[in-house]
């Protein structure tokens, strides 16, 4: 007699478990049939308090225990990269692990957006801290709803930026937007309470300029250089010559700083959540406060690798330790998956020594953030009157030995 394949079973027995999970908690799902199957499984509408929603996305599924791997999972993008990255609704990959009857989830839009154009992945990687159930819905849908949400009201705009400068801006950072009559685009970029803008101009193929309001004027003015330990932040400050930048530009560029220093008026030296650093965030700002990004990534790789060296299973240890957090942000989830999807990536973190390091040249950019994920839960930056240890403050996942400094 014929016989029901395995795998028609786990693909069945995933598909029913997301479904029943989705409609437990009140949103709408709509099978794609078979017949019309090009990479997605579901359309999933989401709700709020029993009202229906606008935001949808759309779900790819797969069953089987095929689909782990050591660092997590993996759902093969195949020929559906174009569709899944550039179409008008997002889509998500779930994995049902039949062994431990779990759901896992991944952003495949934005994984592959992430990407870029120069590195395809073959596959969008899920981790294992990625659990769909009931105490991570709630959590979930937000993700889902805010990604959907992108496209509406002034987070419109700032996506529009963000995809035409490759840039990745906070909702709560002041951006605004230039086009001179040569039809060039400036852009201002700044984060609440920061001395230092960041200006990306088309004419510099957005390469980031720091700037502030004096380093600008000082060659119009004709100004003379700071004393030493009197001007603004160690970093490379440009001038509107060094920009290239003519006066209407460059009264722009002031009325941006004039137009935003009230929400800039903080109080001096306090302590707030670091929440633009590329530690917390993954994204790539040009300064955090006062002081430069780079200071900043060789002072926390200084203590991972000072923190290594005296507990060589660190690594181990905070890994363990993050896998069982049930409250993860689910940003960082996601790029948890695709980060731990690249075998080279996850070696140069469990080799992490330095013996292996002996400066951020030495480390790759995502081998260097994925330490940061699994070592450090959060990290706090303070006033730039005191000394860079206490500026600079590390919340780690494995909490330091006692009586350690």
């Amino acid at each position: 007699m014929p016989k029901i394949p395995k795998g028609r079973r786990v693909g069945q027995a995933a598909v029913n478990a997301l479904r029943t999970l989705l409609e437990e908690h009140d949103h709408i799902v709509q099978e794609i049939s078979g017949q019309n199957d090009f990479g997605e499984d579901f359309y999933v509408t989401f709700t709020d308090d029993d009202d229906v929603t606008s935001d949808t996305i759309k779900v790819q599924i797969k069953g089987g225990d095929s689909w782990r791997r050591g660092n997590g999972y993996v759902v093969p993008v195949d020929r559906h990269r174009d569709t899944w990255s550039e179409g008008n609704i997002p889509v998500y990959c779930v994995v049902y692990d039949p062994d431990t009857k779990k759901l896992y989830w991944a952003n495949a839009t934005q994984q592959l957006r992430r990407s870029g154009s120069f590195h395809e992945p073959r596959f969008i990687g899920i981790s294992p801290n990625a659990v769909l159930d009931d105490t991570t819905m709630g959590s979930f849908v937000a993700q889902a709803r805010r990604y959907v949400g992108r496209y509406r009201g002034r987070q419109a705009v700032l996506t529009h930026l963000e995809e035409m400068s490759g840039a990745e801006f906070d909702p709560a950072d002041h951006v605004l937007h230039f086009v001179n009559g040569d039809d060039e685009d400036l852009i201002f970029w700044k984060r609440p309470g920061d001395a230092v803008a960041t200006l990306l101009l088309s004419t510099q193929e957005w390469e980031p300029a720091w700037v502030t309001l004096e380093s600008l004027m000082r060659s119009e003015l004709q100004l003379p250089e700071p004393p030493d330990g009197l001007g603004a932040p160690d970093i490379d400050l440009l001038t509107a010559e060094d920009l290239g930048l003519d006066r209407t530009e460059l009264m722009w560029v002031a009325a941006c700083f004039a137009s935003t220093r009230q929400a800039d008026e903080g109080p001096e030296g306090e302590l707030v959540e670091c929440e633009g650093c590329p530690s917390c965030t993954g994204e790539e700002p040009p300064e955090h406060g006062s002081i430069a990004a780079d200071v900043i990534h060789t002072y926390v790789l200084e203590r991972i690798l000072d923190r290594i060296d005296a507990e060589p299973d660190l690594v181990q240890r905070s890994i363990r330790a993050m896998r069982e957090e049930t409250d993860l942000e689910p940003n960082i989830v996601a790029e948890l998956g695709s980060l731990e999807t690249e075998p080279r990536i996850v070696r140069q973190v469990h080799k992490l020594s330095r013996a292996t390091v002996e400066s951020v040249d030495d480390i790759e950019p995502e081998a260097y953030r994925l330490a940061i994920l699994y070592l450090i839960q959060r990290i706090y930056v303070g006033g730039p009157s005191l000394p860079l240890d206490e500026q600079v403050r590390i919340i780690w996942r494995i909490p330091e030995p006692t009586g350690r400094e």
